[in-house]
């Protein structure tokens, strides 16, 4: 079993930053990808970057640019740097890591407005 925590969520006003952090815990024994989804008020969920292990990066052409996901496989841990923040950012924000199958985290609400 693996768990997911995710933190660094809150109110920001536009132009702002944040930076979301997720711990990966339990049964870790090759951990392929680890990234980030999102999901607003009435939208399906949509991936906003991911990471491999081999440290190849991708992200959503909605946040190229803006926001920048690593992570640190000795930890086991991703980060999304969020910056200049747009209201249409505003989502709950869910880690994901693939190992065989994908776990998520509980979500973290992120919430840009003035």
């Amino acid at each position: 079993q693996v768990q997911l925590v995710e933190s660094g969520g809150g109110l920001v006003q536009p132009g702002g930053s944040l930076r979301l952090s997720c711990a990966a815990s339990g049964s870790i024994f090759s951990i392929a990808t680890m990234g980030w989804y999102r999901q607003a008020p009435g939208k399906q969920r949509e991936l906003v970057a991911y990471s491999t292990r081999g440290g190849t990066t991708t992200y959503a052409d909605s946040v190229k640019g803006r926001f920048t996901c690593s992570r640190d496989n000795a930890k086991n841990m991703v980060y999304l740097q969020m910056n200049s923040l747009k209201p249409e950012d505003t989502a709950v924000y869910y880690c994901y890591l693939y190992q065989g199958t994908n776990y998520w985290g509980q979500g973290t609400q992120v919430t840009v407005s003035s």
